[in-house]
């Protein structure tokens, strides 16, 4: 009888552990600043203002705010959601220097899921490029392979492309979830990265 109790009571908390690591997400707030202006630096402080954005604008939305579609032609947010995780996936791959396919490969199908992978590809991205020097990151490139066809993009685009793009498409979430009624949560303040 104890060593089933104690086998109990250790598969509980190995259970409860794992659910309070998945509820964790990256970017409720954004950390301090670093204390240089490194070039890596620049570039995780946009990650992370990109993940805190993310994070309030995609917390607590509804069926009926994923399904929201603003003309017959438009993404629904859902499809924005997954325009982003693309987005997303492709910062992280830059920062490993890694190949992003095209078409995407095994991207998640469901809401939960792509909130997940999305903070999580942000969150390791800008962890990466933490305190790079510009020599460190110089030989960093976009790289895409389409039918074995491989493009290659400076650094450089991977600010004025992907972080603002995905910006950009976050501010359509908010705008959508304003639209069905669900607005953001009241102090979410982007300039301090703190929600009180």
């Amino acid at each position: 009888m104890n060593k089933i109790s104690l086998n109990l009571f250790l598969f509980f908390i190995i259970i409860s552990g794992h659910m309070q690591s998945q509820d964790q997400l990256p970017f409720k707030s954004i950390p301090q600043y670093p204390d240089n202006y490194k070039s890596g630096n620049i570039i995780q402080r946009m990650i992370q203002g990109l993940g805190y954005r993310y994070y309030w604008a995609t917390e607590g939305l509804t069926d009926k705010d994923l399904k929201y579609r603003p003309s017959n032609k438009a993404m629904s947010s859902f499809e924005t959601l997954e325009h982003i995780y693309g987005l997303a996936e492709t910062i992280n791959n830059t920062s490993l220097k890694k190949v992003n396919y095209r078409p995407y490969r095994d991207a998640p199908e469901n809401f939960e899921s792509i909130r997940r992978e999305t903070l999580n590809h942000l969150q390791l991205a800008a962890n990466r490029f933490s305190d790079l020097s510009y020599d460190e990151i110089s030989d960093n490139e976009i790289i895409f392979e389409t039918n074995d066809i491989k493009t290659v993009f400076p650094l450089w685009n991977l600010i004025n492309g992907q972080i603002s793009d995905a910006i950009y498409h976050t501010g359509q979430i908010v705008s959508f979830r304003r639209t069905t009624g669900n607005p953001m949560k009241k102090g979410v303040n982007v300039f301090i990265g703190k929600t009180k």
